[in-house]
């Protein structure tokens, strides 16, 4: 057994030897399948980060009860409003409410 082993560990060798001389590592086939792991791994955290990303905005949107981002909520008083207070504060009189309240309706985008 001993001879059979010295006898074909020369021939494996030059094999090998042969292999390498001829494309290197790459020469079987399949070593171009090492760069598919990195691409995997970016793929699956991307993918990972987007998911959670999405499912925390939409937590953050939906704290107050209702739904869409911050912007289109409605939340807050309106200019309207905002206007009626200062009124009643004594900031403006009359004549400016009204001249103010009536360029705010005429400007109204879905009036």
């Amino acid at each position: 057994m001993l001879t059979a082993l010295t006898t074909s560990a020369p021939t494996a060798l030059a094999a090998i030897a042969a292999a390498h001389a001829a494309g290197g590592p790459w020469a079987a086939g399949w070593g171009w399948l090492f760069f598919l792991i990195p691409l995997f791994w970016i793929a699956l955290f991307a993918l990972l980060f987007a998911f959670v990303g999405r499912r925390w905005r939409r937590a953050a949107w939906a704290a107050d009860g209702s739904y869409g981002p911050p912007w289109a909520r409605g939340a807050g008083p309106s200019a309207e409003q905002t206007l009626a207070e200062r009124f009643a504060k004594g900031d403006i009189d009359e004549v400016e409410y009204r001249a103010r309240l009536e360029v705010l309706r005429a400007n109204r985008p879905n009036a």
